[in-house]
């Protein structure tokens, strides 16, 4: 069975993180993307390093372990304007996106989508941006008893409070895993959206 299918048993926590491990400890701001066509790593980094001059940080109040489907995520709990950040890449970085095949849309519209989530993913490539995104940082793969690892992430983890994500990370898929390309500052003073042209 795929470790991506995999569902790991409560009395197995070495099983818990083995498919986020393959991806490293991170939240997902900008849905992973192959470049387009006549668009280079160069010119990538370029309209990141722009588009990190020009936004703010943003913050949550907190962070907290919480069920997510048959997963467990971080996910911030109070006030955030962490959306604001991930709105900001994803409409700023879509022209380096190349279009969804058809394939991969039919499986996205497999899983249920409302009307809204499919429009998105016709425009943007993915049902879940803007107003129904998620901010989350996965800690474990498919779980039976996500209650079990909610409690050993509480026992184990201090998130900082408030929670300040204050940069940006270009990761290329290598090997099943990622691997870090650059970091970008965030730097802007405003926290309203940016885009960038490329």
């Amino acid at each position: 069975m795929a470790a991506a299918r995999h569902v790991a048993t409560a009395a197995a926590p070495a099983e818990w993180t083995e498919t986020p491990r393959r991806y490293g400890f991170h939240a997902t701001l900008k849905p992973p993307f192959r470049l387009a066509e006549g668009k280079t790593l160069a010119a990538l980094h370029a309209a990141l390093t722009t588009l990190a001059a020009q936004l703010a940080p943003a913050a949550a109040d907190r962070l907290v372990p919480r069920s997510l489907g048959q997963f467990v995520a971080f996910r911030p709990e109070g006030g955030s304007d962490l959306p604001r950040v991930a709105a900001a890449c994803v409409e700023g970085l879509d022209a380096f996106r190349r279009p969804a095949e058809q394939a991969e849309i039919a499986r996205r519209r497999s899983a249920g989508l409302t009307a809204r989530q499919d429009a998105m993913l016709a425009r943007w490539g993915y049902p879940y941006v803007f107003e129904e995104f998620h901010f989350h940082i996965t800690l474990s793969g498919r779980v039976a008893d996500t209650d079990a690892v909610i409690a050993a992430a509480r026992a184990h983890f201090t998130p900082p409070q408030p929670f300040r994500l204050d940069s940006l990370a270009l990761c290329e898929e290598r090997d099943g895993g990622f691997a870090l390309l650059h970091r970008y500052d965030l730097t802007g003073e405003s926290a309203s959206s940016a885009s960038v042209t490329a």
